[in-house]
This record gives C-alpha cells, sequence and structure tokens, in this order.
C-alpha cells in the first residue's frame, strides 16, 4: 500500500491517484490530510502539496486538481527526459512537472469539454488536441510517466515491489455491414442491383444473391479460424440501427443475421455498435441495446460508438443510464495513436458534475480504415507503424487495442492485402 498525503482531498486528486497506481500499477492506495499521520507512516509514502515536508517522496503539486469547473489551461510544454511534459514545477520536486496533473488533464479529456471546431459528424477533431499540436499523439505520455514514477518509488524504497504486469492485446471488430449483398431485404437488393450495373458488379452480385458465389463480407469463418490458431477471443460490436444514411446494417428482423449473432456470442464477447442516430437519441440507444439482448439472451455490458461519434460527456452518460460497463470508442478515425495518452483501461471521470463513474474506458490504438481512407497506407507500410505503435505499448506493459471491420478481412477490392496485415498484427501481439 502507498500512502498519498495532501492538504485537500478532492475527488479529482483520488481518481487521478487511483487510476495510476491501482488500475495501471495494481498497486493499493490511502489518502490522508494528517500531516502526521504521513509522517509516522513507515512504508511508501508520497506528499502531494506544494510545499516538501522533508518526509516521502515530494511531488510538488500544479493547482489542476484542486479546482472545480473547467477553465482553459495555461499550458507550456517542455522535454524531460527526451519525452514531452507540462505543468511544471520546482526542481525540489521528484519530477520537474506535475505528472499527475498531466495524467489528469489527458485522460479526462479536459480538452474536449473547452470550446473546440468539430468535424463534419460533430467530433473533436484530432488536429485540435494537445497530443497532436505537440507531436505526441503517437506515443503512450501517460504511461511512461507512469513508469517514470515507478521507477523512482522503486529507487526510494529498493525493499517495495510491485505485482509484475503484462502486455495484453484485444482484437475487437465492428459488424456495421455483415454481408455485402445478401440478407437486405428485397428493396435494397434491387437497389444494389441497379447500382452493381453502374458499377460493374451486376454479374457478382447476381451469383452471390443465387449462392453460387461467396459474400465478400462474410469472413466469419476465417476470423474464426485465425483467432483460434492465435489463441485470440475477439470482440464485437455489432450495428442494429435503424436504416438511415449512416446506419446501413443487415435489417435486425432478419434471420441469419440474428443467426450469425447467436453464433459469434457463443464463442466471443458481443458488444452493441450504438448507431450514429443513436447518438442523439439515448431512446434509440436503448431499443438498440435491447434488440441486441434481445437476441444473445445475454446482458449486454459493452459497446463503440458507430463512426465513433463521441459527445463528451452525453456519450457516456447516455452509456451508463444503459448499464453499458466498458466503453471502446476512445480514438480517432483519422489518425492511429493515443487520444487519451494512455494504453491502458481507466474509468471515465465526469468534468461536469466532478464526479467518478463505473464506466471503464478501453481506449484504441490502432483502425484499419484510418490507413485505408484518411492516409492512403499501402498494406507494407501499415505494417511498419503497427510495429511502432505495438512496441510502444508493449514498453510500457500496456493494453493494445486494434479496430478491424468484417469487410476489410475480404481480401478483395480496396482490400486487397489487408488480410495478411491483420494476420501480422495477430503475430506481433505473440499471444
Amino acid at each position: 500500500m502507498i500512502l498519498i498525503y495532501s492538504h485537500k482531498l478532492t475527488n479529482r486528486l483520488k481518481y487521478i491517484f487511483t487510476t495510476i497506481f491501482k488500475d495501471v500499477l495494481l498497486t493499493p492506495v490511502e489518502f490522508t490530510q494528517d500531516p502526521e499521520t504521513f509522517k509516522q507512516h513507515p512504508d511508501v509514502k508520497i506528499n502531494y502539496t506544494s510545499k516538501n515536508l522533508g518526509s516521502g517522496l515530494f511531488f510538488q503539486s500544479s493547482t489542476l486538481l484542486f479546482e472545480n469547473g473547467i477553465t482553459e489551461q495555461n499550458i507550456s510544454v517542455f522535454k524531460h527526459e527526451e519525452y514531452p511534459c507540462f505543468f511544471a514545477v520546482s526542481k525540489e520536486s521528484a519530477l520537474p512537472f506535475d505528472p499527475f496533473a498531466a495524467s489528469f488533464y489527458l485522460i479526462s479529456r479536459y480538452e474536449e469539454y473547452l470550446p473546440h471546431i468539430r468535424d463534419e459528424h460533430e467530433r473533436f477533431n484530432a488536429m485540435e488536441s494537445l497530443a497532436y499540436k505537440h507531436r505526441f499523439l503517437q506515443l503512450p505520455l501517460v504511461n511512461i510517466w507512469i513508469n517514470q514514477i515507478e521507477q523512482i518509488i522503486r529507487k526510494a524504497y529498493p525493499e517495495f515491489n510491485f505485482p509484475e504486469r503484462k502486455f495484453q492485446f484485444i482484437s475487437t471488430i465492428d459488424i456495421d455491414n455483415a454481408y455485402a449483398y445478401k440478407h437486405k431485404g428485397n428493396l435494397r437488393a434491387f437497389g444494389g442491383l441497379i447500382k452493381g450495373i453502374k458499377e460493374g458488379t451486376f454479374a457478382k452480385r447476381i451469383r452471390v444473391l443465387m449462392g453460387k458465389e461467396h459474400d465478400p463480407y462474410d469472413t466469419f469463418d476465417y476470423q474464426n479460424q485465425i483467432h483460434k490458431k492465435h489463441n485470440i477471443s475477439p470482440v464485437y460490436f455489432i450495428l442494429l440501427g435503424d436504416y438511415g444514411v449512416n446506419d446501413k446494417n443487415i435489417p435486425v428482423n432478419n434471420r441469419a443475421f440474428q443467426s450469425l449473432i447467436k453464433s459469434l456470442a457463443d464463442y466471443t464477447t458481443v458488444g452493441i455498435h450504438p448507431s450514429y442516430a443513436s447518438n442523439s437519441s439515448n431512446e434509440q440507444l436503448t431499443k438498440e441495446i435491447k434488440r441486441l439482448q434481445d437476441i444473445t439472451h445475454r446482458n449486454t455490458t459493452k459497446s463503440r460508438q458507430h463512426f465513433l461519434k463521441l459527445v463528451l460527456p452525453v456519450t457516456y452518460r447516455n452509456l451508463i443510464e444503459n448499464d453499458i460497463e466498458e466503453d471502446y470508442t476512445m480514438g480517432y478515425a483519422d489518425h492511429c495513436g493515443f487520444r487519451a495518452s494512455i494504453c491502458s483501461p481507466y474509468q471515465f471521470y465526469d468534468l461536469d458534475t466532478e464526479s467518478i463513474t463505473n464506466l471503464t474506458i478501453i481506449p484504441f490504438t490502432v483502425m484499419e480504415a484510418t490507413f485505408q481512407y484518411y492516409q492512403n497506407g499501402s498494406p507494407e507500410e501499415v505494417r511498419q507503424q503497427i510495429h511502432e505503435l505495438m512496441q510502444k505499448v508493449k514498453d510500457v506493459k500496456g493494453t493494445f487495442v486494434s479496430v478491424w471491420h468484417n469487410e476489410s478481412l475480404s481480401d478483395e477490392g480496396i482490400w486487397k492485402g489487408w488480410k495478411n496485415v491483420y494476420e501480422f498484427m495477430l503475430e506481433e501481439a505473440g499471444l
């Protein structure tokens, strides 16, 4: 156990120390405001105030964890041990910056509550972020700082042992459209044939609809095979929205689609992929979750937003109201890396209410659509980027989460060669 002393114990302070020590370093913490209790404590202890008490490790505090409300922060980024940092403090402190306040700023997504420019889907723009502007978007910076804190404690208390941590990998797959041509319903199938005449895919569509050729999006047998080979249990997120401009999933009442969902739920973990429309309608979100639960006969506790449409804090509040326990949306559509500068699961802190919630955020690092649609990366280039990003996560013993789609494993059209990229990533994970 590590004892934390501060002159004022706020929700922000308790949250970030618990996240760093209990959730990431797997070490419990306790808190005190009593200087005498702190001085008499015989084991590892941290003084997080503005003044050095001459006892324990001194991490000088900045003001953020003692504030209420959301205000523009004066942030000046500088380097320490070759890594960016901010919220500078005196040289008397164990580190020349406040890693606890800086970590809170990043993982709470403080900047996303401030006025900012949104993209065409009302999402926070990666280029607006501190991480993008100061070129640390592709660094799990919070984990790097946590490792620095760990090393400082190990040096000061050589007899203290932190539990062993290991690199983890989670493959997640979104099912926006389970099939390219099949099971769309008569009207959509007819429209698809008309579209096929223009695109030159008419004959292929006919062959698939007649059962003479495999539907290219139906890659689920392959997925099952490759996941068994690598001993990986993926997490699937299934779109069950009402048909619309941005929600074009297979009709929910289609028996083949329901059978697929039941099959996936029998041997993997299945979560909801809340539709684009549900982001502005809690009633619609509730309906979609019920659809999945009615099909699987299981509680739905995991989610990832369609289009990664995340608006803080509303999106997360709606998920909490619907008993979602884990969300996998934290990441950008147009940039790979670390949106919250962390590669470990952590609890959502609601800055509007200054409260710690029970919703666990599982940030992702890479999405194949980012490379394909935003970066125009070749499979060879993407393999190198995945290798580099995964190594950074391995270095801090974090969790590497990937986002893939069933259609990108078809090895057809624009996705030619991407099946090999996926297999490369599974091999790199080395599980």
